[in-house]
């Protein structure tokens, strides 16, 4: 049997079938069994010229491949899938990177092949696809992923000129790709692709040396580096979706919105990192981040700043806080990155800076303690500091070469990026809920004017606010999607200002009180911002359930304790008044969490220092140089009323206070007790007042024959102002409750201040005055409809004045408060206690209370005939023993020492206690400048001698002729 055996084939035969499967040609037509393989017939008439023969070699495959690229084959595969397919059929590694070589030739250099390029998507990188695909493991819109490894080759071997313009076109396209995507689509995906691309040492150094890396430009301001940056679009987050929505179902998003917000930081954090911890990119990083945040610190060229330098911290911001000795406050003043310039400091002015840092003593000069009249700036000139386009700004040669450590060039970073983010959003959306009250408000108005008489223009002013509330309300929820609702967010940057105000305190010595009497400079010429953000964090995250939970509150607390009475060290009072806010969010009543209990029971600092601190505070924000100071401070001071009225249910607090009393009796104590009364008179007053003016208007309006026929326009004026008034009356009383109920419970354990001569008479002359408007004659113009709305309580008002009368009256040892009582003309009237005691039984008040009350009003009659009984034996007193500004006789004459006019001291220590000037020029006065008139006061006690032996004789004579006429008469009845 015949076998026959099949021709053995040459290693030059078995090439060529090689190299045809995998570049899919061919160079004779009879081999063309399927339409994948593409006839090459020019390059082979080539090779047939060059008298070669038909047969595919290593050395001819570029010949193929720059044929097969550049040819028009009709149905044929585009060159760039050609080449991925010839990728994917060899395991020849040199082949490999031919064809990854070739496929980068193609995306760098498009112009080459103008044949196969495609006309659709001229204006995208052909490579973002696939991409995509790779980065998303999936096909994706048509496009397979690339071949396993491929991309790797392709960024890993090639050269940085070949793969620059490869790398800045696929960025250029990326930009685009995000910048039209919302946080609820697919931003993921262009992320990844970014990461991906960054995880290539060639990917980093060419983003970072893109022209739109940081953009040039001369009007280049925050919102330009939005619009044209390379990075920033993955920072913007767009809402624009959200707001169409129904509100109903947005609030049923908030969590899905929250974990897509969530894993937008993760993957912008990631980004940021990876190009960090490249040495080469490094510095590229914080320049472009100091850009970005210096050309953003005005707050006004972007709505919010959205880089995650916050989470770039968390290495540092450990429990124990160790590496905050890394953090340098020199850095403000000799950085030539971060342009810090302008800002308010805590305490320094802009001379004492500039005076500071040109001695270059490392700190040992120091700021004043008395207050500085100037501008608190901080230094401006070229000296002070610099930004990363001027670096020729910074102090001084040795200050250009000054390095500081990545933890200090972040945490300072941080904290501008949440002053111009996050609480700038805190901000943006506080004055949202403040725009949503007023035209609640407004609309109310409206329609209550509507009910009285109906307008065409009134029904359009309702529609158009209804619009404005419902737009307002869209807006609002959206910042409730992106921070109300993300604790961890809040969380993450109040560990951060954790940091930041025990790296404070450590600059003026640690937590301990009293603190120095000179501020550090390090620490006076600090921005202000750093202790205000803090503070508004604390107060906004202190009004969102579970925010505080976990938070280390103690070290807040401290700081606030330290700074809140100290003006030496922080200037602003409205900053210090601010941390009360925070101590009144925390009050367990309030706060619903009991982690904040412990903050004020048991806690040192704040059994020693808060109570004092609070009354200090409460004086120094008398004069505060605002336009909108009457009302800031009374505001201010109801905050600090509250807190108190907390702390006085707090025995250990109860103590500390009552012992400050004790201490500070003429001082400190005295000066607050002024402050509140006069708060006291000035509510109270301004709401009776209004009360009246608002009866008269519910007369106007129930008299509805007269009210109609009034014009529309003044009806609408008279309503709108009836509506004003009310909201004025419910905030004043508010406010006088507050006041009221502090002297209640206060004077009856801490009497002795109220009794001193500077203020016994001013005590008694308020509760008079409001005594007569509460129980006299016209007490009826006071009655209301419905007091409970405006918080105003007759009953208890007159029950609270009651009381302080009782309780002044069991502390009063040396019997002068009757006298106090009953020496005030303008308001005093024996009758008003008897009246008043009737009201008292009706309202169902405490016996004892009210007998102790008729006592101190038969008293205070006694003292009244006294005093009269004592004007007459004193007939004509001189001008001279008579006070110049009371017009009463003198007891204790000194001398002001500017003007030289002699007053009554007592007289004098109250003009004290509201205005430290002289009253007849205005010069600066102190009680310990009054100068004590020893010569006049003698002969005053002399006059007073002479006119009671005077009247002494008188009454021996009287008594003298009496007896001598009753002998005289009993002779004649004997007789």
């Amino acid at each position: 049997m015949a076998s026959s055996n099949k021709p053995q084939r040459s290693l030059e035969e078995v090439e060529d079938i090689i190299l045809r499967k995998i570049l899919v040609v061919s160079l004779t037509h009879s081999m063309v069994t399927d339409s994948r393989i593409v006839y090459l017939d020019m390059t082979a008439a080539e090779i047939l010229s060059e008298g070669k023969d038909l047969k595919l070699n290593r050395e001819l495959v570029e010949r193929v491949l720059i044929d097969r690229s550049s040819g028009q084959f009709p149905g044929a595969v585009p060159p760039v899938q050609h080449l991925l397919g010839c990728y994917l059929g060899s395991s020849i590694k040199q082949a490999k990177k031919l064809f990854v070589s070739y496929c980068r030739t193609h995306w760098g250099n498009p112009d080459m092949f103008p044949f196969n390029s495609d006309p659709k998507n001229s204006n995208v990188s052909p490579l973002l696809p696939l991409i995509f695909a790779a980065v998303d493991g999936f096909n994706i819109s048509g496009t397979q992923p690339p071949p396993p490894r491929f991309l790797e080759d392709l960024f890993q071997e090639g050269d940085f000129d070949s793969l620059d313009p490869i790398l800045k076109g696929l960025y250029e396209d990326l930009r685009g790709n995000d910048i039209k995507v919302s946080v609820l689509g697919n931003f993921q995906q262009p992320l990844r692709a970014l990461l991906f691309l960054l995880s290539f040492p060639v990917g980093v150094k060419s983003f970072v040396n893109h022209p739109w890396w940081i953009p040039k430009g001369a009007y280049l301001n925050g919102r330009v580096i939005e619009m044209t940056s390379i990075l920033w679009p993955f920072f913007h987050q767009c809402f624009s979706e959200v707001s169409t929505r129904r509100q109903a179902d947005l609030l049923s998003s908030f969590t899905t919105i929250k974990t897509l917000m969530n894993n937008l930081y993760d993957d912008l954090e990631k980004v940021l990192v990876t190009l960090l911890r490249n040495s080469d990119t490094h510095e590229h990083v914080l320049r472009y981040l100091a850009e970005t945040i210096n050309r953003n610190s005005s707050r006004a060229h972007i709505q919010v700043i959205q880089i995650p330098t916050n989470r770039l911290c968390e290495p540092f911001l450990d429990p124990n806080l160790t590496k905050r000795d890394k953090i340098d406050p020199k850095y403000m003043f000799h950085s030539n990155r971060l342009d810090l310039r302008g800002l308010t400091a805590l305490h320094a002015s802009s001379e004492e800076v500039t005076e500071w840092i040109n001695k270059d003593n490392n700190g040992k000069t120091v700021v004043s303690s008395q207050p500085n009249e100037g501008e608190n700036r901080f230094l401006q000139s070229q000296q002070a500091t610099s930004s990363g386009s001027s670096a020729d700004n910074s102090a001084s040669s040795n200050d250009k070469k000054a390095k500081y450590t990545y933890i200090c060039e972040c945490f300072f970073m941080t904290a501008r990026v949440l002053n111009l983010g996050f609480l700038k959003a805190f901000s943006d959306f506080k004055h949202l809920v403040q725009d949503i009250s007023r035209c609640e408000d407004t609309l109310s108005t409206l329609k209550n004017m509507q009910e009285q008489s109906s307008s065409l223009q009134l029904q359009l002013d309702i529609a158009r606010f209804e619009k404005e509330l419902e737009l307002y309300s869209q807006e609002k929820l959206c910042y409730e999607a992106q921070m109300l609702r993300d604790e961890a967010l809040i969380q993450r940057a109040l560990s951060f200002y954790r940091l930041m105000v025990v790296w404070l305190v450590v600059l003026v010595g640690g937590f301990k009180m009293p603190l120095p009497l000179i501020c550090p400079m390090e620490f006076a010429s600090l921005p202000e911002l750093f202790v205000e953000d803090a503070v508004e964090l604390l107060v906004f995250a202190s009004r969102i359930p579970k925010a505080l939970d976990g938070v280390l509150l103690d070290d807040f607390m401290n700081f606030i304790i330290m700074f809140m009475a100290s003006p030496t060290y922080i200037r602003n009072p409205y900053l210090r008044a601010k941390m009360v806010e925070v101590l009144n969010c925390w009050m367990p009543r309030r706060s619903g969490s009991s982690a904040t209990a412990t903050l004020f029971e048991g806690h040192q600092l704040s059994l020693k220092y808060l109570v004092r601190n609070l009354l200090k505070l409460y004086m120094d924000v008398e004069f505060t140089g605002s336009h909108t100071q009457f009302c800031d401070n009374f505001n201010i001071r109801h905050n600090i009323a509250e807190l108190l009225e907390y702390l006085w249910q707090v025995p250990s607090d109860r103590n500390a206070w009552r012992q400050i009393a004790k201490e500070e009796e003429k001082g400190v104590y005295l000066n607050f007790l002024n402050f509140l009364i006069n708060d006291s008179i000035s509510l109270l007053d301004e709401s009776l007042n209004k009360i009246r003016e608002l009866k008269e208007l519910e007369a106007e309006m129930s008299n509805t024959a007269e009210w109609e026929r009034r014009p529309a326009q003044e009806r609408q004026e008279r309503t709108r102002l009836f509506h004003s008034q009310e909201n004025v009356i419910r905030i004043d009383m508010k406010l006088a409750n507050e006041d009221m109920s502090m002297l209640a419970f206060t004077s009856e354990q801490i009497t002795a201040p109220f009794l001193l001569p500077e203020m016994v008479e001013r005590v008694a002359s308020m509760l008079n005055y409001f005594l007569l408007k509460l129980v006299g004659l016209q007490r009826k113009s006071l009655s209301l409809r419905d007091p409970e709305k405006y918080e105003f309580s007759p009953k208890q008002l007159l029950k609270q004045f009651v009381h302080v009368y009782v309780h002044l009256a069991r502390g009063d040892t040396e019997n002068i408060f009757p006298a106090a009582i009953s020496k005030d003309g303008r308001s005093y009237n024996e009758q008003l206690f008897s009246a008043a005691a009737d009201v008292l039984r009706r309202i169902g008040e405490d016996g004892r209370v009210i007998r102790e009350f008729i006592e101190l009003g038969t008293k205070a009659k006694v003292a009244a005939s006294e005093a009269m009984d004592a004007e007459a034996a004193l007939a004509e007193i001189p001008d001279e023993f008579l006070d110049p500004i009371q017009y009463t006789l003198m007891k204790d004459p000194v001398i002001l020492p500017s003007s030289r006019i002699t007053v009554d001291r007592p007289v004098n220590q109250r003009h004290l206690l509201s205005d430290s000037t002289d009253p007849f020029i205005l010069s600066h006065l102190t009680a310990d400048m009054l100068i004590p008139n020893i010569e006049l006061k003698v002969r005053i006690e002399e006059f007073v001698r002479s006119q009671e032996l005077r009247r002494h004789g008188d009454d021996l004579g009287m008594q003298s002729s009496k007896a001598t006429i009753q002998r005289t008469t009993g002779d004649m009845l004997i007789d």
